[in-house]
């Protein structure tokens, strides 16, 4: 009898970690989550692709990327940082970029009660609305949701959007090689993801010139993350 028992508890706890290991990998999927819409790339035709950017704003990362080729940007910004911070908002606004919602604290959005997700979301809701933005993009910190941040999102009136290019600083030091590394993954439609906001990041700042003039040579035209939006949109309507 107990070694029945000891069966049965190893074989629910197989099962346990088989479900956390599987929650794990779904809270990494940039294409797919347990409930409520995500939006990782747009399928079409047409050599468009969007430039997002996320983190900060700090003075550095927003001098890199205005009037960069002409091309306009989605920003996903960090709350708190726009109060550390403050202006910087307004400038990419003014620029004409769009600004979208990327929680207030920049944690793991994983494990949290329903209360706190609605503040991530709500808190840098009222900054980018004070900042003179409409925002309806949300973007969550690392990539991680399961079910409580997409519901919050959902309710708050947002899209989540990911991406399915994002640099790989980490593997690419020289800004050459960081701007050909995005440049052999991207296609029509896709959602570019950089990070030249904070000091560590001048490698992304350098790139970044030549991945707009890299997309530009092969045709393509850079457009915001809601605009490439509306193409799908206009396509299924």
């Amino acid at each position: 009898m107990r070694l029945r028992h000891r069966k049965l508890w190893l074989g629910l706890g197989a099962v346990a970690l088989l479900a956390v290991f599987g929650l794990w990998r779904i809270s990494k999927a940039h294409c797919r989550q347990l409930v409520g819409e995500v939006t990782c790339r747009v399928e079409t035709k047409a050599k468009v692709v969007a430039l997002s950017i996320d983190d900060g704003p700090t003075r550095e990362g927003v001098d890199a990327v205005l009037d960069r080729y002409g091309a306009k940007a989605a920003f996903f910004l960090i709350g708190k940082h726009m109060a550390r911070h403050p202006g910087e908002a307004e400038r990419l606004l003014a620029a004409g970029h769009e600004l979208g919602n990327h929680s207030w604290s920049h944690v793991r959005n994983i494990g949290h009660l329903p209360r706190f997700y609605r503040a991530e979301v709500a808190r840098t809701d009222a900054a980018l609305r004070d900042a003179g933005a409409v925002p309806s993009l949300f973007r969550p910190p690392f990539g991680k949701r399961l079910i409580g941040l997409p519901l919050a999102v959902e309710a708050a009136g947002y899209r989540m959007v990911m991406w399915d290019v994002e640099d790989r600083p980490e593997t690419f030091a020289e800004p050459e090689a960081f701007a050909q590394d995005i440049l052999a993954r991207v296609r029509p439609g896709s959602i570019i993801l950089i990070h030249p906001m904070y000091r560590h990041a001048q490698t992304a700042r350098a790139a970044l010139p030549l991945v707009l003039a890299g997309l530009q040579a092969r045709g393509f035209r850079v457009v915001t993350v809601t605009e490439l939006l509306a193409m799908e949109e206009a396509r299924d309507g």
